[in-house]
Formats: C-alpha cells, structure tokens, sequence
C-alpha cells in the first residue's frame, strides 16, 4: 500500500502536508459514498452540503427511524491523526481509508458481514477456488459471537492436528482474537507455506485451553470424491462434498455420470466437516434429488423467496442418505435440510453447526470486497436453524476413540439404512 511520509524539515513537511490533505478529503469521500452505496435499496437519503462536510440523514424503512449523521467528527479524527500521531511513517492513507469503512461495517455487530481489503478478499476467493497456503481450517462464529472452528478440512495440518470443530479460537499467535474479524482471522492463520503457526484453542465443554503449533502447507481441496461399496443390494456410491466451491458444480456433475456408469444402487452424501461455501452450488447439488423448494431466503422486510431445482436431476428416485455433523455448515446444512423436509431421504450423523445467514459478496475497487448479510435461510418448510443447527433424524454420534482407531459408525448406520 502506498505510504504518505511526514518529513521532519519544515519545507518538505508543509508539502507533505499539502498532499496528506489532499489524501485525506479524498479518504473521507470515499467513506462517504460507501456509505451512500451500502444502503441504496434500503434506506431514502438526503445529503446536505455544509462548510464541505457532509450531513447525511438516513431514513430506514424498517423500522421507521430518522438518524442524522454528521461527518464532521470523522473530519476532525483524519485531519488531527496525522497532526498529532508521533510516528509520522505510520500515517498511511489507504489504511486510514479502509480502517474507517471497516469500522463502518463492524459497527453493525454482525461477524459475518465485514469489509475485506485487496489481500483479504484474494484469500477468499482462493479458498473458494480450491487453492491457498494455510493449514486447511474453516473458522467462523459460534451463538456468543466467539472465533470457533467449523471444520478441519480431510488431509490437512489442521485435521492431523487433531483440531475439532467447535474449538474455541483463543489466540492466534500472539494475537488475542476477541475482538477480530473473520477476515482478519483468516489473515493471520494464512500465510507461506513452510512457515508456522501457533493457535491456542479451546474444546467446547472444556475448561483447560490447549496449544497447537501447525505448519502451514499448499491446500488443495477437490470438493467432491468418490468411493464405491458393494452390498447384498448391489452397489453403494458415498460421495464426500467437502465444501461448495467454484469448481463444485462441475466435479459434481461428474461424480453423477459415474455413478449412472456404475449403475448406482443408492449414494450417501457425506457432508460431515464441509463448512459450507456458494448457495448456487448447494441448491445445484440439492437439485439432483429434488424437484421443488431447496431453500427460501427471509429478508429485512418480511418478505420470503423460494429458490428451487436449478435443472432436472439425474437421482431423483434413487435411496440417499445425508451424513452431518457438528462441522457441517451453511450450505451444507442448506442440502441436509432440502433432503429432510422434502422427505427425500434420511439424515444421519449429529447436530449440525446452526449457521443460517447469507452473504452476499460484493466486489469493490481496487480489488477489495463487502460480505453483507442479505437474508436469513430457511428450510422448505420454513424453519430457521440460525443458532441451532439441524437434528439428524437418526443420531449417531462418532466419538475420538471411533476416528483414532478407524471405526465409522456413521456410515455404518448410513449403509445399514440403504440395505432395508
């Protein structure tokens, strides 16, 4: 990012000062029409030019509630820091400019909409793309709004660290996380491969943290794999989603060709520790059982969408079973919720995440990005599992001893049901 410096000569300073100024008006725009931006659609606004600082009035349409916004107090912050801050060579403008949208947006108290910078936003988009230097953990926000664990992904550091979803997040290094964002999270966990990092967690029940020290690697995740097991009623497909990617649909797709070519006599989609991902692409997979509602979408105002079957599927009449477990997160409790109310199949495993809001991803300049909360997700027959998570209608619980040892009873329980 490019940095302003404040010289200490009184000549290059007033100069510099020139050009600070001239960055910092141009900061402060910038908030200004982001905010404009962010409630276009929501919110009526008058803008109110006075002595070149702007007062906005928000006017919000639910509920009906008038709140004037004098920007002079941001005015005086950006024009005082850089007069004042002892250490002028940390007076960086970008940063001044994406702190105070990010402010802006962590205001709302909602963890999972927040501003992302170039970097930030990068790092997304090569998670969703299968791709990045991490160590292979889907982290989010428990009902308290703490940094939990989702999900250790299947062959990474994270996984063979043992690390188990719900695990509280305490620090990561040195770094208390109480008061971070995800992105910010996501940031510090991340980082070249080879190098290491130290996170202290903690398990849900349990009182004594415990500290892992993971050596960040490569991830390369395929989403969606594989294996087949013949039975006494012929062949079996379990097909494991292990997130909803850019390239799910597609692999998916594939994964569905084979089955018809092995001639498939029922599948078990095991979505245990898939943290969840794109929405098109939960209601691309649900499509392949379903033909009506995958999922609705509640708004602000009340207002309820339907989203259903995007094509018509190659496994409608086939016998499905859904494995979850507490690492399964918003889209894949989206699928699991799909097959449950519309009594497609049977759903096996344990209590899911409870992670029931949608984001909405939206690409800014400059190469940084918004996730807004656009809506709440409810299941076909409109039942919200934000906080709750989705009860199996068979629970099988798998215990540390069962995964030490190689034991399922999960899929046990899963291919016992399609042998009835």
């Amino acid at each position: 990012m490019p940095i302003f410096p404040l010289q200490k000569n009184q000549d290059s300073q007033n100069y510099s000062s020139g050009i600070l100024s001239f960055v910092i008006q141009f900061a402060v725009v910038a908030v200004i029409f982001f905010a404009i931006g962010f409630v276009v659609g929501q919110k009526k606004i008058e803008i109110e030019r006075r002595d070149f600082v702007p007062k906005i009035t928000f006017e919000n349409r639910i509920p009906p509630q008038d709140q004037t916004v004098d920007f002079s107090l941001l005015w005086k912050v950006m024009e005082t820091l850089p007069e004042k801050y002892l250490d002028k060579t940390a007076i960086d403008s970008q940063k001044l400019l994406y702190g105070a949208i990010s402010g802006a947006v962590r205001s709302l108290g909602d963890p999972y909409t927040a501003f992302l910078d170039p970097k930030q936003n990068q790092a997304v988009k090569a998670e969703l793309a299968g791709s990045y230097e991490g160590v292979g953990i889907q982290i989010g926000f428990n009902k308290e709004k703490r940094l939990v664990v989702i999900a250790p992904l299947a062959g990474t550091p994270a996984e063979k660290a043992r690390i188990s979803p719900k695990d509280l997040i305490l620090k990561i290094d040195s770094r208390e996380t109480f008061d971070l964002t995800l992105p910010e999270a996501v940031d510090l966990i991340r980082g070249q491969a080879g190098t290491k990092v130290k996170l202290i967690l903690q398990h849900e029940g349990e009182d004594k943290p415990y500290e892992v020290e993971i050596a960040r690697e490569k991830i390369t995740v395929k989403s969606v794999d594989v294996e087949f097991k013949d039975t006494d009623r012929g062949r079996v497909a379990i097909v494991r989603v292990s997130r909803f990617g850019d390239t799910t649909d597609s692999e998916w797709d594939s994964t569905v060709n084979r089955l018809q070519l092995e001639k498939a006599v029922g599948v078990i989609v095991d979505m245990r520790n898939n943290p969840g991902g794109l929405l098109t692409s939960a209601v691309h997979l649900g499509s392949e059982f379903i033909t009506g509602t995958i999922v609705k979408q509640e708004f602000a105002d009340g207002t309820v969408r339907s989203l259903s079957a995007d094509h018509r599927g190659e496994l409608l009449s086939i016998p499905i079973v859904v494995l979850v477990n507490d690492g399964s997160a918003s889209a894949s409790e989206i699928f699991a919720g799909a097959i449950a109310d519309n009594r497609r199949g049977k759903v096996v495993g344990e209590l899911t995440f409870g992670k029931g809001t949608v984001q909405d991803a939206v690409d800014l300049d400059g190469g940084s990005g918004l996730h807004i909360t656009v809506a709440k997700w409810l299941t076909p027959n409109g039942t919200s599992i934000n906080g709750e998570g989705i009860t199996p209608d068979i629970i099988v619980e798998r215990s540390s001893d069962d995964i030490a040892s190689g034991r399922d009873p999960q899929l046990d329980r899963a291919l016992a049901e399609l042998s009835k």
